[in-house]
């Protein structure tokens, strides 16, 4: 509902940093009564044909009546915004709420004209299109509904930042003049494009982190050690390919060097640019140097120095001042009390980070909140990698310490294309905007794995953690997470695990594995491993002890071309052979039969064969090798290992790499998992639709609800508003008649018709039927006279019981459906069978709203009692189609109309034919702001 703002009363919220097309960042905000000399002086550095294209003739300087009128607005009907950087205006826009007439008007006119200038030197940076995004986001705040503007035919850019921009438009040509009209209301396609460039912005700020042409590293100290010249000598030792440079204000006069690096007193004194500032001073001197880089046009920073929110309430005031400091600059913020960032690519080579040395090259991208973390995954991946690069190495990695800037969720953006990394690992303490983050995992796990751990589940995030409130469990968000394609792990265990498999082996195509190896009982747990993770293990081949490289080469290579085997576990103890040729040889054996056979996974489980491992791990063309007819105890000689061709010179870049596991449970964990995702994969390429119904009324259910919350802000419908807003929808509540007494007990059963149901609707009986407060099937007044008697004898007073009388529905099972728009996590729909199991076990699942046909079927197939909708042990099975029709309307009305905040329907009897509603709760309040439908914004400090 609109509310009626005050004029000319400043807008504070209105006030966002955008990431613009290049990257850097840019201030948004109200033009106000004190910008008079930045407007002019704005003004002035815009050349002639820019303000010929803004003003349709020659316009050299503003008069002092244009300077009023553009710094002057009522905030409803006049509206101007700039984007600033450093303080100065880089470009402007204003909209003027115009009549049908074209003339200015104000309220209720639902239509305004816009226009823009920017700054020359500033154009071809996005700046424009984000201006529209936030003027946009403005005018319907404020009741206008369409944007008009007038172009210049020769204004190609300004033309293509309204046609761009996704909006349902109409153009037309009158007078020399090119008129542009366009609806405000976002689009798929509008929403499409600001989510585009919302990617590619991001991704470019994060790449100019890990990409940077010159790296100075300030607070280096003089004598050795410390944190700052511990970065310097790790970005000089990992062969950083550009421009690196010590700073030091202590630095004595005459000293041109620290480490062999060139050295300087201050950033100033750097001759040419700097694209990244390494700052490890202490938090009091931090402020002083990121005015020195803002000025000097640092395009980025990584703040090692602690000393913020990690420290306190007084500790995170400096950060947020940190965060607008840096950012009134154009600067993007790794940090503080950042680990630091690497990039292994040849053409960069940067360890600008704590990590001792630099990782192996790899495909691998990963993310860590915790510096501790992100060493011990570094040094996993490094030691289960084996020799390996190309495959198992990192390609970039990205410690956030306090993430008060750079995230999780930028770092995505930016891995989403990155063509050097194919699987995406994070370490998560704290998920700062779980809608977004959904969002950006779906379309990256569309594209590549991810695998997420996530620490702090159970209690507070770190202290230096801003993190949005939530009324969601952390297994809801897990799920939800899931559902959009994430892979869930419980520890980093799990994680490097998880990691090499992706990284090593295609996904499978399905459940179905075969075991086989030299133990039986190895066999046998694995085996039962399999069945545990929900897979479909064929029975174990027990090759025996007396095994040579020989018998796994051609079992695994049978298994392999089995077509009702999906993936491979080798199982392996030391029997095998002695020694590291004896490894050698089996790994080789192993490697050349999965290569003849790339389209499946194969795993190997080993026991106390360490060597195995390493064999498994190391390039093949390096590794000693045997022939796979040979003996594990023979050593091949020269001849037969250089006639052979190897799995790295038929795949150079190692995916023939088989991952090995010391336990069969880990390999099999990660088993299970690529074959989750690889469903999840499958199924994303056809999501399904949201479907639509003859009988929604969304114009009448939107009537009613302007209607009822003209009453206040935020409360629960009755019983009787209640099923009125769900008939809108074609969900049909039985009705319930309140029994105060027995005489209305009986009047409400003749109105109803027999047989009826007595409940007592007390908070502490309410769906308790084990408690004895709920009485079925009375077929007439003696019964249901009786049934009251008894209830007030049991329980207390009418009053105290608040009995209510209602029509009985067909038998069948009973579920319970909910939804509930959370302000973090966006609207949810649950789903669960009513009573003990949803409300002991937490047996409930959920699908992020609007819900298709495909997840609606899922949903109700995903809880573990789901049997016993389809017929367990004999009973008739539920008309679950019917189920799925009431979650998709039920998805619909929350999708449609945001101001219904919660849902419950419970129970919902679904019988072998239809279904019947017979409670039901909804909840109106003004919807929390959803800002993945406005503007792009970074968050706020």
């Amino acid at each position: 509902m609109q509310t009626s703002p005050d004029r000319h009363e400043y807008p504070a919220h209105w006030e966002a940093d955008v990431v613009l097309r290049d990257g850097g960042t840019a201030r948004v905000r109200p033009i106000t009564v004190d910008d008079a000399e930045r407007l002019v002086s704005f003004y002035e550095q815009v050349s002639d044909e820019s303000k010929y294209y803004r003003f349709f003739a020659p316009y050299p300087r503003l008069s002092a009546k244009d300077v009023h009128r553009f710094t002057h607005h009522d905030f409803v009907d006049r509206v101007g915004l700039a984007a600033t950087v450093g303080g100065e205006f880089i470009a402007t826009v204003r909209y003027d709420r115009i009549g049908p007439d074209g003339i200015p008007a104000s309220a209720p006119a639902d239509e305004a004209e816009v226009a823009f200038l920017v700054q020359d030197a500033h154009q071809g940076r996005g700046v424009a299109s984000a201006l529209l995004e936030h003027i946009a986001a403005v005018a319907r705040e404020r009741g206008i509904r369409r944007f008009a503007a007038e172009v210049l035919p020769a204004n190609n850019k300004m033309i293509k930042v309204f046609t761009d921009a996704g909006y349902t438009q109409k153009r037309s040509f009158e007078d020399g003049v090119v008129r542009l009209e366009f609806d405000l209301e976002p689009t798929d396609r509008s929403l499409a494009v600001q989510y585009a460039r919302e990617q590619r912005a991001e991704a470019r700020s994060v790449q100019r982190l890990l990409a940077p042409g010159s790296v100075a590293v300030i607070g280096a100290g003089r004598n050795p050690g410390g944190v700052g010249r511990s970065v310097l000598g790790n970005i000089r030792d990992a062969g950083f390919t550009g421009r690196l440079h010590a700073v030091n204000k202590a630095l004595p006069e005459g000293q041109k060097e620290l480490d062999g690096v060139p050295a300087h007193r201050s950033v100033r004194d750097i001759d040419g640019p700097v694209d990244l500032a390494v700052v490890a001073v202490p938090a009091e001197h931090v402020p002083e140097v990121v005015t020195e880089c803002g000025e000097h046009g640092v395009q980025g920073l990584v703040v090692v120095s602690a000393g913020y929110a990690d420290s306190g309430a007084e500790g995170r005031e400096r950060q947020r001042a940190l965060v607008r400091h840096a950012r009134t600059y154009g600067m993007r913020i790794i940090g503080p009390n950042a680990f630091g960032l690497i990039n292994t690519s040849p053409k960069v080579r940067l360890n600008a980070s704590l990590a001792p040395e630099m990782p192996r090259p790899g495909r691998i991208g990963l993310f860590a909140q915790s510096g501790a973390i992100g060493v011990a995954l570094l040094s996993r991946l490094h030691r289960r990698g084996g020799g390996v690069t190309g495959v198992t190495g990192v390609s970039t990695f990205v410690s956030s310490g306090n993430r008060a800037d750079v995230s999780g969720n930028d770092v995505l953006q930016y891995w989403h294309e990155d063509p050097d990394t194919d699987v995406v690992l994070m370490y998560l303490e704290s998920i700062g905007n779980p809608r977004k983050f959904a969002r950006l995992a779906r379309r990256t796990a569309a594209a590549k794995p991810l695998v997420v751990v996530q620490g702090a589940r159970h209690g507070a995030a770190p202290q230096g953690h801003a993190v949005r409130a939530t009324r969601l469990p952390h297994a809801t968000v897990s799920e939800l997470l899931r559902q959009a394609g994430v892979i869930r792990v419980d520890t980093i265990t799990d994680l490097v695990d998880a990691g090499l498999l992706l990284a090593r082996q295609p996904l499978p195509a399905g459940p179905r594995v075969a075991i086989l190896g030299n133990s039986e009982s190895l066999g046998l747990l694995t085996y039962d491993a399999c069945l545990a993770e929900g897979l479909r293990p064929h029975p174990p081949l027990d090759l025996t002890t007396a095994a040579s490289a020989a018998d796994f080469h051609a079992a695994l290579s049978r298994a392999l071309a089995d077509d009702s085997c999906d993936a491979v576990v080798v199982t392996a103890i030391p029997a095998v052979g002695e020694g590291p040729v004896a490894d050698a040889a089996l790994a080789e054996a192993l490697r050349s039969a999965a290569a003849a056979a790339p389209a499946k996974p194969v795993l190997v489980v080993h026991v106390e064969l360490g060597g195995l491992a390493e064999a498994l791990s190391a390039a093949a063309s390096t590794a000693p090798q045997a022939e796979a007819g040979s003996s594990p105890r023979t050593t091949p000689d020269a001849s037969q290992v250089a006639s052979r061709p190897t799995p790295a010179e038929e795949a150079p870049d190692g995916t023939h790499l088989i991952p090995a596991y010391p336990a069969a449970e880990r390999a099999v964990r990660a088993l299970a998992q690529a074959v989750t995702y690889a469903q999840w994969r499958r199924d994303a390429a056809e999501p399904g639709k949201v479907p639509e119904y003859d009988d929604i009324d969304v114009r009448g259910a939107a009537t009613l609800i302007d209607g009822l919350l003209a009453r206040g802000k935020g409360f629960t419908l009755g019983a009787d508003e209640t099923c009125d807003l769900l008939g809108h929808y074609g969900i049909h509540a039985h009705r319930t008649l309140p029994a105060p007494t027995p005489d209305a007990a009986v009047e409400a059963a003749r109105s109803l018709g027999y047989p009826v149901a007595l409940k007592a609707t007390a908070p502490h009986l309410r769906h308790r039927a084990d408690l004895g407060g709920v009485r079925l099937d009375l077929a007439d007044e003696d019964q249901l006279r009786r049934s009251y008697a008894e209830l007030t004898e049991l329980f207390g007073a009418p009053d105290e019981l608040r009995p209510v009388v209602q029509r009985m529905a067909p038998r069948g099972v009973d579920v319970v459906v909910r939804a509930v728009i959370d302000p973090a996590a966006g609207a949810v729909l649950s789903f669960g069978l009513a009573g003990a199991a949803s409300q002991l076990l937490g047996d409930t699942a959920h699908r992020l709203i609007p819900v298709t046909d495909k997840e609606a079927n899922s949903l109700v197939r995903s809880i573990r009692t789901a049997p016993l909708l389809f017929g367990w042990r004999g009973s008739a099975p539920a008309d679950t189609r019917a189920l799925e029709e009431l979650l998709l309307r039920v998805s619909r009305l929350v999708d449609d109309h945001p101001e219904v905040v919660a849902v419950t329907l419970e129970p919902v009897v679904v019988a072998s034919h239809g279904l019947s509603v017979l409670g039901a709760s909804v909840r109106l309040a003004p919807p929390p702001a959803r800002d993945d439908l406005g503007p792009r914004t970074l968050p706020a400090y």
